[in-house]
């Protein structure tokens, strides 16, 4: 009972991730939200007299029902927005989706995720630096996020599965259908090692509007988006922007000034709303992941770093606060700003210390 008016309440026009939380909030779960008195949900925050009009009616119950007889029936998930399965990294953002489906054996809340994203018209360039990016990837055990589509989405599932990373496509219809249909194949071995989500019903075909609300789920499951290549117009650069919106780090491969299909990637560089990226050191760097995170097969010696007495001083403090701000550091530290950044790049290139985003420093 609780699931059927979950995936009811889905499926209203007009309630979206804020409102649903909003009835959530005043009513304790979805089937007290159609319970509830007309005269009481016309108090809460966000709902218009439709929307009234949709819950006090029986066709999305009824919706509902046949819904749920078709994940039933192919052992689909239904994740709602509440549920402690629900994707923690999408649910964070304003706009998540009410109800998720997910068919796949995937997790979810993977310590990394990253989605990559381009254009469907993929060059020889394009494809080359998907090979060589998930190949090199491989050693951090990310999961793969991108779109199922023709171009830059095709070739990153591709090389996800030639390298046996887990990665999983998100679709802009429902889960009755594959769309590209020459992308079929594909998705069926995407199930075997990762899977399909999508935010769409049964029966729901893949209409133009659907695809960037797609978009929204790529950049939301994710830490992190990759554009790989992409032209100034389309998807690839919606879903960065989409990305720059929930606060996530997006990155790019630069191309060459005339190529249409670098155009959107130096864009997105040129104003800031991307860090460049020439290989995954690049990402490892700005993210702060290290090799040396992953855990060996064998213990492994670290050699000594001579530090000077104002570099162990700095270690003293970032081994106790894990991670810090360049601000922070001068207070505690009581080095002007000039001589504190000089120690610090001269720790850097030591190999004692690395810088993650925002002018944050920590020691490897």
């Amino acid at each position: 009972m609780a699931l059927l008016h979950q995936l009811a309440l889905s499926c209203i026009p007009g309630i979206g991730s804020v409102l649903a939380r909003n009835l959530l909030s005043y009513c304790g779960d979805a089937e007290e939200v159609f319970k509830a008195k007309t005269k009481n949900l016309a108090n809460i925050p966000g709902i218009g007299p439709k929307t009234l009009e949709f819950l006090k009616e029986h066709s999305a119950l009824k919706r509902a029902e046949q819904e749920l007889k078709f994940i039933d029936k192919f052992r689909i998930k239904a994740f709602f927005l509440t549920d402690d399965d629900y994707p923690k990294r999408l649910r964070n953002c304003a706009d998540a989706p009410v109800v998720v489906y997910f068919k796949g054996n995937a997790d979810l809340n993977a310590s990394k995720v990253i989605s990559i994203v381009g254009t469907r018209n993929a060059t020889d360039y394009g494809k080359e630096i998907c090979r060589t990016l998930i190949e090199d990837l491989k050693v951090h055990q990310p999961l793969i996020i991108s779109g199922l589509a023709y171009g830059i989405d095709g070739a990153a599932h591709k090389e996800a599965l030639k390298n046996n990373i887990p990665n999983v496509a998100v679709l802009a219809h429902g889960l009755d259908r594959i769309y590209p249909a020459q992308h079929r194949a594909m998705a069926e071995k995407i199930l075997d090692c990762g899977g399909l989500i999508t935010e769409f019903m049964s029966g729901t075909i893949p209409d133009r509007e659907n695809f960037p609300k797609r978009n929204r789920i790529i950049a939301g499951l994710a830490d992190l988006t990759i554009v790989v290549e992409a032209n100034i117009k389309g998807g690839a650069l919606i879903t960065a922007e989409l990305a720059n919106s929930y606060n996530r780090d997006v990155f790019a491969y630069p191309g060459r000034i005339n190529d249409e299909f670098s155009q959107g990637c130096n864009f997105l560089i040129k104003t800031n709303r991307a860090n460049m990226i020439t290989r995954v050191a690049d990402l490892e760097y700005l993210m702060g992941w290290t090799r040396n995170q992953i855990s060996p097969l064998k213990p492994q010696l670290s050699l000594p770093i001579n530090l000077t007495a104002d570099e162990q001083s700095i270690a003293d403090i970032l081994y106790a606060k894990g991670s810090l701000g360049v601000d922070d550091l001068a207070i505690l530290t009581g080095f002007q700003q000039s001589k504190l950044v000089m120690i610090i790049l001269g720790m850097e290139m030591k190999g004692s210390i690395i810088s993650l985003p925002g002018k944050v420093y920590k020691m490897t």
